[in-house]
């Protein structure tokens, strides 16, 4: 399975302007029920990500005022990016490797296509692995009842 089979259904791209300030930010995060979002500038390149430990480890915890702050000032720009075609096991080990939870998904050109969490490919992965447990076990089963 690989990205593309993952997020091709999804209908929005969770996205922000690097002109957004981070109460903005925060807020799209709220309304969306998201934890992290790409940052595209005005060309729709992407150029960063903001997550909510963004917002509330360089915001929050310095007491820093959102409404007047650019997500430029703190967002993440060293981005770990895959294409649409990558396998999903290998998304969890760059994961793991970065000591990230969400990946940054381009297309072929580069264009931003979304985001893939954790929490995404460990449900995938966890009931692609009951699949096959279910099928052994109606395998051997199978087997026994008929011997």
């Amino acid at each position: 399975m690989t990205v593309l089979d993952l997020i091709g259904s999804r209908s929005e791209v969770y996205a922000i302007s690097d002109a957004a300030t981070v109460h903005d930010a925060a807020r799209y995060l709220r309304d969306r029920q998201v934890r992290s979002v790409g940052v595209l500038d005005a060309e729709q390149h992407l150029v960063g990500v903001v997550s909510q430990s963004d917002i509330s480890d360089k915001v929050a915890a310095e007491n820093k005022c959102p409404a007047w702050m650019r997500v430029t000032e703190i967002m993440s720009t060293s981005l770990v990016t895959v294409t649409t075609d990558r396998p999903l096991p290998d998304c969890l080990r760059l994961m793991e490797q970065h000591g990230i939870y969400h990946l940054l998904v381009v297309d072929a050109a580069g264009a931003f296509r979304g985001m893939l969490s954790v929490t995404d490919l460990l449900t995938v992965i966890a009931s692609d692995e009951k699949s096959r447990a279910d099928m052994l076990e109606a395998f051997v089963f199978e087997r026994t009842t008929t011997s």
